[in-house]
């Protein structure tokens, strides 16, 4: 009698994957461009299509009719053959880099915590936070800059406070983000254990100690870095985004002067999005707004 052949070990990533995710205009760029010094990371510091393109794909797949009739004999192997082309785009994704880890960013890794982890156990996401007051403070002024073109969603037109609501609606570039760093709260510990936040104000302020964080939770050994000599390599095209979300890398660290804020508009993200405040900014829930 024939035996029935053995189940596949499971496959895991080549590379073991670091996404960085999190708020606009919070630091990403930046931080990527300080992973990239580190020997041991892959890091193009580029906005990465990855993540779009492997839900599309579960997307594309799962209205697939091929597909589908082949789970009614073999629903295991179905799965088992999807998990494994997955990790196999990723694989090929990062298969020009020699390096153990790779760095990939995109917006939209927090929302899919769960394929991520699918696809690679060992993944980890790195989270970027600001201060909402300025992140809202920071694309207004960038559009006072580029004020001839609209924003890719038409809300060139509003008002700053109007703009500030669409801002942080559920579909909007900050209220995504937002709501997706809300839900991971329910996971459960082992999968919240995957997520690093990293707070803006601290990177720009002690860049050296946060980065020293960071590579530790990674289990990296800490890099010697001069952070006013740094590396710059060309950043993404920003003409995507119509000017509105620069991606300027810089030889140094340094803050940003303080944007001025409207009171109103203050109120508006903080009484929004009071559980963001209690749990990375809980001392300016005790002040008034107005300058961020």
């Amino acid at each position: 009698m024939t035996k029935p052949a053995a189940r596949p070990e499971p496959l895991r990533l080549q590379k073991p994957l670091i996404c960085v995710t999190g708020l606009p205009r919070a630091g990403s760029t930046l931080l990527c461009q300080l992973l990239g010094t580190h020997p041991d990371l892959y890091s193009p510091g580029h906005s990465s299509p990855l993540c779009q393109a492997l839900t599309g794909l579960r997307y594309q797949l799962s209205d697939n009719d091929f597909l589908l009739a082949q789970l009614d004999n073999n629903h295991e192997g179905v799965h088992r053959r999807l998990h494994a082309a997955y990790q196999g785009f990723i694989n090929g994704w990062f298969a020009e880099t020699g390096q153990p880890r790779v760095v990939d960013k995109n917006r939209g890794w927090l929302a899919q915590l769960h394929l991520a982890l699918a696809l690679d156990p060992d993944c980890r996401m790195l989270v970027c936070v600001r201060e909402l007051g300025q992140v809202i403070g920071s694309i207004e002024a960038r559009h006072r800059k580029t004020i001839m073109l609209d924003f890719q969603d038409h809300i060139g037109h509003l008002s700053p406070h109007a703009r500030a609501e669409k801002l942080i609606l559920p579909d909007g570039v900050v209220g995504g983000p937002l709501r997706a760093m809300e839900a991971v709260q329910d996971c459960p510990p082992a999968e919240q254990a995957r997520i690093y936040y990293v707070v803006f104000e601290h990177l720009v302020s002690q860049p050296e100690e946060a980065m020293a964080g960071i590579y530790r939770w990674l289990g990296l050994a800490v890099p010697k870095v001069d952070y006013q000599q740094l590396p710059v390599h060309p950043h993404e095209s920003d003409s995507h985004y119509r000017g509105k979300f620069p991606h300027a890398t810089r030889s140094s660290v340094a803050a940003p002067e303080a944007h001025e804020i409207a009171a109103r508009i203050q109120t508006l993200v903080q009484t929004q999005f009071p559980w963001f405040y209690e749990t990375f900014y809980p001392g300016l829930l005790q002040v008034a707004p107005g300058r961020a």
